[in-house]
């Protein structure tokens, strides 16, 4: 089923809004309304210390506009509970903001869409994320890395992000739609084709307003139409095919919604839905992971105690040998609490965008339907209160007792409620296959005078790459 259209954020859309407020101003927290392209650009680019000062300042709820449009910031566990969880019916996902920037690109998937056609999708789809589902994946996991890791030298100067960016496209063209990665002419091509069009998302505001040729739109759109002939040619090819193989796209084409019955006709996702899912799954499994990954080598280089710990469990545990499924879910928990203590302080989706599609009261304040709502992980996961010392990369807050005392709403690197991600699995087994194929093999250090600068859209990111020198193990 399509669902009606949602519009991209365009100039008409804008006059629209600006005119609507100015005919009826809405009754919102205080905050910082006033109209500033200096504070619009330091939202998209400072987001975590402006959004820290305005919790000191205002408390969990605030306002604050960005561009032409206030926005009201729900901070805190609780905050983060309410959104997700207890008063989710009270938002919508696909009409806030990542349904504006992402639905124009990746279309009606899981981040996109909201009640039933989300909740349909998400039954179809679940049992290809089942544990003996990710035998496959994780095996084109670990070839994927050894392959990337062969031309590896001690003394090597490698931009590890652009690395990590690569390997986790071919693992993702590869485990999920089940292109070769290396065939130039098409897994090869798709790759660069989406990494092409998901550049519009970390576009300006302004800039995502211009259209005609040789705008940020028409880049996005030429590039996504050319990725849409190579996926839409692929799922025609498998509906030909006698019986799938083992990615993901071919258990999505075979897979039926068991609300719908046995032998329902109609049970399973059409060509559209599944165009648009495997977008999704692209989105999800390539970008969080890749950046996820870099954030959680660069945080081991810096912590030579935590990497010890980690290379230590690795020799105990494997002895050389490649992990297993089970391994890496449960088998080693140095790296599984380094992981969780990176994705604490880089969380993948780190701020949840909604808008209010009925009034509601949260902490003393009434928020009118129709006012946009903006959550935040990353800044949740830097209170203090909530972390003590939160700047600090401390794996052991994820140790088992220690993981209980946070508190509900307070750790949500990948969303919460029915909005977690479904591929969070997929993706950390990705990090963790990687990581542990890469460090059995070499250890990397930070370059002299390297300083992180953190990109933030559609996830976190190292915005000025992440340049290291290969080591021996030791």
């Amino acid at each position: 089923m399509r669902l009606p259209a949602e519009r991209p954020l365009s100039l008409a859309r804008v006059l629209a809004e600006i005119r609507d407020e100015l005919r009826e101003p809405p009754q919102l927290p205080p905050g910082e309304t006033r109209f500033s392209l200096i504070r619009t650009h330091r939202l998209q680019r400072d987001t975590l210390r402006l959004v820290l000062e305005l919790y000191e300042r205002y408390g969990q709820v605030f306002t604050i506009r960005s561009f032409h449009r206030p926005l009201v910031g729900l901070i805190g566990p609780e905050a983060n509970h309410f959104v997700t969880v207890s008063g989710a019916d009270n938002f919508s996902w696909r009409k806030g903001m990542f349904g504006e920037h992402l639905t124009p690109l990746l279309g009606d998937g899981l981040i996109t869409t909201d009640g039933e056609p989300h909740d349909r999708a998400r039954r179809i789809m679940m049992p290809a994320f089942h544990r003996r589902r990710l035998d496959a994946a994780v095996a084109v996991m670990l070839d994927e890395a050894g392959r990337a890791l062969a031309d590896w030298r001690p003394g090597d100067a490698v931009d590890v992000y652009a690395w990590v960016r690569d390997l986790a496209m071919s693992i993702a063209i590869r485990a999920l739609v089940g292109l070769d990665p290396r065939e130039r002419g098409v897994g090869h091509g798709a790759a660069v084709l989406f990494e092409r069009a998901l550049a519009y998302t970390n576009t300006e505001v302004w800039a995502m307003l211009l259209r005609g040729p040789g705008t940020p739109w028409a880049r996005m759109q030429a590039a996504r139409r050319d990725l849409d002939r190579i996926i839409y040619a692929e799922i025609r090819r498998r509906r030909r095919a006698a019986h799938g193989g083992e990615d993901i796209l071919s258990m999505l084409i075979e897979a039926r919604d068991e609300a719908d019955g046995p032998g329902a006709a109609a049970a399973g996702f059409t060509d559209l839905e599944l165009r648009d899912q495997l977008m999704h799954m692209l989105f999800g499994g390539h970008d969080t992971s890749s950046s996820t990954l870099a954030f959680l080598l660069y945080e081991l280089a810096r912590h030579p105690a935590a990497l010890a710990r980690v290379l230590a469990e690795q020799d105990a545990v494997l002895a050389g040998r490649p992990p297993t499924v089970e391994q890496l879910t449960s088998g080693l928990p140095e790296l599984r609490m380094a992981m969780e203590e990176t994705l604490r302080l880089y969380p993948p989706v780190w701020f949840g965008p909604r808008l209010a599609v009925k009034s509601f009261e949260f902490a003393g304040h009434r928020i009118p339907a129709g006012t946009h709502i903006i959550h935040s992980a990353w800044v949740t996961h830097h209170l203090p209160e909530v972390f003590p010392d939160p700047e600090a990369f401390v794996p052991e807050r994820f140790a088992p007792e220690a993981r209980r005392s946070i508190p509900r709403g307070g750790y949500i690197p990948f969303g919460g409620g029915q909005r977690i991600c479904i591929g969070k699995r997929f993706g950390q087994l990705v990090v963790e296959a990687v990581a542990t194929t890469l460090l059995q093999r070499f250890r990397v250090e930070l370059q002299a005078g390297y300083e992180l600068r953190i990109e933030k859209v559609p996830t976190l990111s190292p915005g000025n790459g992440m340049p290291m020198v290969v080591a021996g193990r030791g």
